[in-house]
């Protein structure tokens, strides 16, 4: 079962725009120092729509050989071709990872049944998949049938759910039962997620405060409510000000702005207006995070 803290990783670039691969590994063992449970490259936040395939690759190829089995390594991939998503997720397999995070098809548009014949078709490469349900940036929402006739499949495992509906979040695990995860899509509502049954979250602002994830949902898990609602309250204003603008433009500004020199987005992606900067700031001090090497 796929279920606690992953993390939308993000993709450290040098000044030039090419892959900081002693950076990545960098960002691996920091959290498997932190005690991740899980990391999901080459998705969304990873910038994966500019990415090459052998850059894909050797994202995933780094991010197995650091973790060294101290955490789960899930990468993305999912595309709107069902035969280029298997060959994805083979080459995933070929390389160790522990299973394969697979969006719903962007662009075509699929029926619910071709969700259903697209994720089968994938699941049965036989490497463990976490579904991605993200219809703000697909144009699909995968309905709760779909995904509770999808959790049948043995290598269908999670899904990750960012509909922002709890209707439809609470629909799911209602159907699939506590052997299926939910996880949640966005750092904001994690806690109410795990109050509905929810397993964990793949996160953004985890990239900078994994530890304090950790805590609200080992908090919720132990049964100290008040103590991970705490925690929710805390971790709520940073994790609204990872979407000041497109996500990754703000969680990659504010590691840049805590000395991690991740480099800057890939065009279509753009740095953020200088007052949203500055909200950003705001966000982090108020955090009580220290800036180190603020970058004008």
């Amino acid at each position: 079962m796929m279920k606690g803290l992953y993390i939308a990783l993000v993709t450290p670039f040098k000044k030039d725009g090419s892959l900081n691969e002693d950076k990545l590994r960098e960002l691996v063992r920091f959290h498997v120092d932190a005690g991740t449970d899980g990391l999901i490259p080459c998705a969304t936040t990873s910038e994966n729509p500019t990415y090459t395939w052998e850059e894909h690759f050797r994202i995933i190829e780094i991010a197995v050989e650091e973790a060294a089995g101290k955490l789960k390594i899930v990468p993305g991939c999912g595309t709107n071709s069902t035969a280029r998503s298997i060959e994805n997720v083979h080459k995933a397999r070929e390389l160790g990872a522990d299973g394969a995070m697979v969006v719903t098809p962007y662009y075509n548009k699929p029926t619910q049944e071709g969700l259903y014949a697209h994720f089968t078709k994938i699941a049965d490469e036989g490497l463990p998949l976490m579904l991605y349900n993200v219809p703000g940036r697909t144009g699909t929402n995968m309905q709760p049938a779909t995904v509770a006739r999808l959790a049948k499949h043995d290598m269908i495992v999670a899904v990750k759910e960012a509909s922002g509906s709890i209707e439809q979040m609470s629909e799911i695990i209602r159907l699939c039962g506590d052997d299926f995860s939910l996880l949640s899509g966005d750092d904001p509502i994690t806690f109410p997620i795990l109050a509905i049954g929810g397993k964990g979250v793949v996160s953004v602002v985890g990239n900078i405060v994994p530890k304090d994830i950790l805590a609200m949902i080992a908090a919720y898990e132990q049964g100290k409510y008040d103590e991970a609602r705490t925690w929710h309250y805390k971790l709520l204003p940073l994790g609204r000000a990872m979407f000041i603008e497109t996500n990754p433009m703000p969680v990659k500004e504010a590691m840049n702005m805590l000395g991690w020199e991740v480099g800057d987005v890939r065009l279509p992606l753009v740095r953020m207006l200088p007052e949203n900067r500055q909200k950003l700031g705001k966000a982090l001090d108020a955090y009580g995070l220290k800036k180190e090497k603020v970058r004008v």
